[in-house]
């Protein structure tokens, strides 16, 4: 079961506005419901990397990954992150050279 969200990214460079779009339509299981907390961010020098930061709250191991919307090139996926119960990580991706910067940073959880 994956579950997802998405942020949108606004602002410039080193300003980052975050707003909760949407969550998957599957529901995650009742012990990772609201125990996972994760923040989409882009990098404060390169506005094409997308940052996705989570803390696993929940008593079992998760896996998640950045999934950044770029501007005029092809979305990207970051690789996945094992967490287990009271670990933090990130996990990032860049957008093409040719990319107009990062449009949004969302992430998917296992």
């Amino acid at each position: 079961m994956i579950r997802s969200k998405k942020m949108f990214a606004a602002g410039l460079a080193t300003t980052v506005s975050a707003v909760a779009l949407s969550v998957g339509a599957m529901a995650a299981p009742a012990s990772a419901a609201g125990s996972v907390d994760c923040r989409g961010a882009v990098h404060g020098v390169d506005t094409d990397r997308g940052i996705a930061s989570c803390t696993n709250n929940s008593d079992r191991t998760i896996r998640f990954r950045a999934e950044v919307v770029c501007g005029r090139a092809p979305d990207v996926s970051g690789d996945w992150v094992t967490l287990n119960p009271g670990q933090y990580g990130q996990s990032s991706a860049t957008c093409a050279w040719y990319s107009s910067g990062v449009g949004s940073v969302g992430w998917s959880i296992e």
